[in-house]
């Protein structure tokens, strides 16, 4: 844990330099993907280089594609679960757009905590996000460096940890019924992702989260 926790201020003080490189030689705000497996330590990364800069943090995670039934996704290929597995008009347009224009940005969460509806997707927070304007835009999520945002992101960080480790962090997290479930879904569709669309050479900067 200690090397984890040493790896991890490591890691914020490398993306804190490369985003100070990035606004010394353009006018903010810059667009930051911090992206890794499930598991990585991006949401523990986002907080810290929160804590040392003035950042917008966008958790991609609350742009779930909620109205897609549970079980499509078990219909899906993995390519098609790639493509569908975030809202990317909406994270676009609530989030990332109204801050890169210095306004506040605003959008509503899925609500996993619920549990499913009857139709098997799920339902929305009744209240909204909101996040401040900044010069610093972080965007703390696996696949937030893909191809979808790619005309948005000024720097793509990957967080570089074993998926042994990864599996590790994430069992005493989760029951392990709905961990099962998850990683059949979820774990080849990290594989193709970190394989071939964004494999860990094409990142602008790599960290250690391990």
């Amino acid at each position: 844990m200690k090397s984890s926790n040493h790896n991890l201020v490591d890691a914020c003080s490398k993306v804190l330099l490369a985003i100070q490189r990035l606004l010394a030689s353009r006018p903010g705000p810059v667009v930051v993907a911090l992206d890794g497996g499930s598991g990585a330590g991006k949401s523990t990364l986002a907080s810290l280089i929160a804590s040392k800069a003035e950042t917008a943090v966008i958790s991609v995670d609350d742009f779930f594609s909620a109205h897609i039934p549970e079980n499509q996704w078990e219909a899906f290929s993995v390519e098609e679960r790639l493509q569908h597995v975030f809202d990317w008009h909406r994270l676009r347009e609530s989030a990332i757009k109204p801050l890169l224009a210095g306004h506040r940005a605003r959008w509503y969460v899925f609500d996993f905590a619920s549990g499913l509806r009857a139709d098997g997707t799920y339902g929305m927070q009744a209240d909204p996000a909101e996040v401040e304007p900044a010069d610093v835009i972080l965007l703390d999520g696996a696949y937030s460096a893909g191809p979808e945002l790619a005309d948005l992101v000024d720097l793509a960080v990957l967080i570089d940890v074993s998926i042994e480790e990864r599996h590790a962090r994430l069992a005493p997290r989760e029951d392990k019924d709905f961990l099962e479930h998850w990683h059949q879904l979820w774990d080849p569709v990290e594989e193709i992702y970190f394989t071939c669309i964004r494999p860990k050479e094409s990142f602008d900067l790599v960290v250690r989260g391990e």
